[in-house]
């Protein structure tokens, strides 16, 4: 299958953003200089929104807007924080993360869930920006499966920050964040049946289409083992 590169939807308000934000900043500064006697302490605190203002908007603007690479060997993630590679057969599973209600049915969440067969080439491969990143965006999703799950044999506590070191197969000992994500995902395993998540922004189409594209790429590179 040919090489996909997929760009999010949404990466251009952030460039008008910053430059409405730059515009306020002038606009505030001339507006102090022309005239002395307006209300200082206003003109401060209008400064200061649009200066941080300005700044959320740069780090938006810098975020790469390449967010996936979809090749016949991988899927690859890109951001400004860094990124990670998959092999396609490294991936058990792919599919939309779901969660169960009171009423029986089952609500599906905008995210796409990633069960891996094996954790040691993924967990090795993500830098702790990455892993940091991963951890504070998807506690939410584990919040959430943690009410809906009645006796659960953990403590929210200890599922969100635990950072018990983990041994790979070949005995390397990973600590600190990277063991932090790899107990995360064995509990995300646990709740959700998906060791991690991708948001539904970071597309190009609707979540169930590019889940719909990944399954054909996953596919065919099984198709491929198997011959």
């Amino acid at each position: 299958m040919e090489t996909r590169y997929i760009k999010p939807i949404n990466s251009q308000p952030s460039v008008y953003w910053f430059a409405f934000s730059l515009a306020a900043i002038l606009a505030i500064g001339i507006t102090s200089f022309l005239i002395p006697t307006i209300n200082n302490v206003g003109l401060s605190i209008l400064l200061l929104f649009a200066i941080t203002f300005s700044v959320m908007a740069f780090k938006q603007m810098s975020t790469p807007v390449l967010t996936f690479t979809l090749s016949f060997m991988h899927l690859q993630y890109h951001s400004a924080e860094g990124g990670w590679s998959l092999r396609w057969q490294s991936i058990q599973q792919l599919g939309l993360a779901e969660l169960p209600t009171a009423e029986g049915w089952y609500q599906t969440l905008p995210w796409m869930g990633v069960k891996l067969k094996n954790y040691d080439d993924f967990l090795t491969s993500v830098c702790p920006r990455v892993a940091s990143k991963m951890l504070i965006e998807q506690r939410g999703l584990l919040f959430i499966a943690f009410k809906r799950t009645p006796n659960s044999p953990h403590a929210i506590e200890d599922m969100l920050f635990d950072d018990t070191p983990y041994i790979t197969q070949n005995g390397v000992v990973l600590k600190g964040l990277i063991a932090m994500l790899a107990n995360r995902m064995r509990y995300n395993r646990e709740l959700l049946g998906f060791d991690f998540f991708i948001a539904d922004d970071l597309f190009d189409r609707p979540l169930g289409e590019f889940v719909g594209l990944a399954r054909r790429y996953l596919a065919q590179a099984n198709t491929s083992t198997v011959n």
